[in-house]
């Protein structure tokens, strides 16, 4: 069964979505955050972004997690932003992504007003740069986060289930 990946940028509702989609689907849930080792989110803290460098082992824990879920299937968020980071998940097992994508207004409304979290909103011109959509060659689906999230979830999941009957 393929691990669905919730990506995204900050404030996509990756969180929202994807606890909401495992709970549907009776499969655990993972938030791609707890993955960060302490010195990344000390730098995203203090609105540095993250480079290549800094993602690469983070990707490579969210990868060792898709792959100990391979056969029984979860639920993982991960903002996933280019092609060569999905590339590392895909090498821990079958994935399927779904990308909630939006507006750059309704992102840095949603970041604004959230509390307790270390993405400050200062960050998310670098993540909207950096982003890089699905390609035809990635097994996945692309959102638009402006709909309600009971209609993503919705929507995600029938997606889902066309691609893995």
């Amino acid at each position: 069964m393929a691990v669905i990946v919730v990506m995204g940028v900050a404030g996509a509702g990756k969180s929202t979505i994807g606890t909401a989609l495992a709970g549907h689907l009776g499969v655990e849930y993972a938030e791609a955050d707890e993955f960060h080792p302490a010195s990344n989110i000390a730098k995203m803290t203090s609105g540095v972004p993250l480079t290549d460098d800094d993602r690469w082992p983070w990707l490579e824990s969210i990868a060792d997690w898709i792959g100990a879920h391979a056969g029984t299937g979860g639920v993982v968020t991960c903002s996933a932003l280019k092609y060569e980071y999905r590339d590392v998940l895909r090498g821990g097992g079958p994935v399927w992504f779904l990308h909630l994508d939006g507006v750059r207004a309704l992102l840095a409304t949603r970041m604004g007003g959230r509390s307790g979290h270390f993405m400050p909103p200062s960050l998310l011109d670098s993540q909207l740069a950096d982003l890089s959509p699905l390609r035809p060659d990635e097994h996945g689906y692309t959102l638009d986060i402006g709909a309600p999230p009971d209609e993503l979830v919705e929507a995600a999941i029938t997606a889902y289930r066309k691609d893995h009957p």
